[in-house]
């Protein structure tokens, strides 16, 4: 049986080389082996769509090698998914999180990913998808009593929505119901304390933890 940094160079070499086939055999190749899936994708796939992403900031990969790394990506992930959602349902609520990608990004993999991620760590997500218009975050969260507000923004251009769910938030009088949470690829911590959202999440491991130790903190 293959060793856990084999599979997990797999998943690089998968996405690097835009093949699905390698993506998805990886995928059950670590299932069958007991590797935690949310590891696989953290340290496997995600890493090598990071260095995906800096060739092609570089101009070494162009627009259709992003797409095909994506591809690969989600190839594996559709398979990794059932199992990880199944981990989540195992275990107690500990809060519920509404969550999506801001309005005018319709790319939703990273939001996925760390969606699924809170799920295991015993969160009630609400997905509300890519594309969310900004007052569906609030209307949302109104209506499930939300604990916090995630959005992803995946270009700069959309970012700027991400602070309009703050002042939403505000003119509701809602805001200090909710913890809010801001990721994607342009987003920083920097930008995050301009906004006043309450924590920048790099990736699923770190909204999870960051989630949690200020979910545990915070009276309600």
């Amino acid at each position: 049986m293959l060793k856990k940094q084999e599979i997990i160079a797999k998943a690089k070499a998968a996405v690097m080389e835009f093949d699905d086939d390698a993506a998805k055999k990886v995928a059950s190749d670590a299932l069958a082996a007991g590797i935690d899936p949310a590891e696989l994708i953290e340290e496997g796939f995600t890493v090598a769509m990071a260095i995906v992403g800096e060739q092609f900031a570089a101009g070494t990969l162009f627009l259709p090698h992003v797409i095909a790394a994506v591809d690969a990506m989600q190839a594996a992930i559709k398979i990794l998914l059932p199992e990880m959602e199944q981990m989540g349902a195992q275990t107690k609520s500990r809060g519920t999180v509404v969550i999506g990608t801001i309005e005018g990004d319709i790319h939703s993999i990273g939001k996925d990913i760390v969606a699924t991620a809170l799920r295991i760590a015993g969160y009630n997500v609400v997905d509300l998808g890519s594309d969310v218009p900004i007052e569906s975050y609030v209307e949302k969260a109104r209506e499930v009593n939300a604990d916090i507000v995630a959005s992803s923004a995946l270009m700069t251009i959309t970012m700027i929505n991400q602070m309009r769910i703050e002042e939403q938030l505000n003119e509701a009088g809602f805001r200090h119901n909710v913890i809010t949470m801001v990721g994607g690829a342009p987003v920083t911590q920097e930008w995050a304390d301009r906004i006043g959202a309450d924590i920048y999440a790099e990736n699923s491991g770190d909204a999870v933890n960051k989630i949690t130790a200020l979910f545990t903190r915070r009276p309600f």
